[in-house]
């Protein structure tokens, strides 16, 4: 009788354990692949699958080009740094090289729903009344860009802060083949030359 006791409280917490491993909406179990995929979730996967990859290729108020840009407007070259998925080892043509601060940001959509974090790249020209001089670190800052469903409008604090050339391209993207316009923003550490 005590042994029978030990094996129903064991069975019991296997279930209990089972269960808790399953599926919160339906109650099924996830396979290999699935729990692979949720556990691989991050801001890649989450933050960015609302962002606006072809834009009208409209430029910010105030943004100068660069005036020797690596890569000029025509050239193609490899983005072999992606911040967004498709986009790494895509080759890109140069549709604009412009001089300015690149910063990655943290905000809070107006739409609602988590924070996304270190999005890259929102560019000086893109925060409203930012002044000339770039920011710091931990400033918090209004976004005046439509990169994705909710940025525009809403407060974010900068993450980093570099001055580089940003570039606007055209691409393939390399999972689902859709070309992409007019994309902001690549950085020259994003890029390299096409061999």
């Amino acid at each position: 009788m005590k042994n029978y006791g030990k094996f129903a409280t064991l069975t019991l917490a296997v279930t209990m354990f089972l269960a808790a491993c399953g599926d919160a909406n339906d109650g099924t179990m996830m396979d290999d692949s699935q729990m692979e995929e949720h556990g691989n979730m991050d801001h890649e996967d989450m933050g960015h699958s609302s962002m606006n990859h072809s834009t009208d290729g409209t430029i910010p108020e105030g943004l100068q080009d660069a005036d020797n840009p690596t890569f000029a407007v025509g050239d193609m070259a490899l983005i072999t740094d992606a911040h967004m998925e498709g986009m790494e080892d895509a080759e890109a043509e140069i549709v604009g090289a412009f001089a300015t601060t690149a910063y990655t940001v943290t905000f809070t959509p107006t739409t609602g729903g988590d924070p996304v974090e270190d999005h890259k790249w929102v560019i000086h020209e893109e925060l409203e009344e930012a002044g000339e001089v770039p920011l710091e670190v931990g400033s918090e800052v209004t976004l005046d860009a439509d990169h994705m469903e909710g940025m525009d409008g809403a407060t974010a604090t900068i993450d980093s802060a570099e001055e580089t050339t940003v570039y606007m391209v055209n691409y393939t993207d390399k999972e689902t083949g859709d070309e992409v316009t007019n994309h902001k923003w690549v950085t020259e550490s994003e890029l390299s030359p096409v061999n």
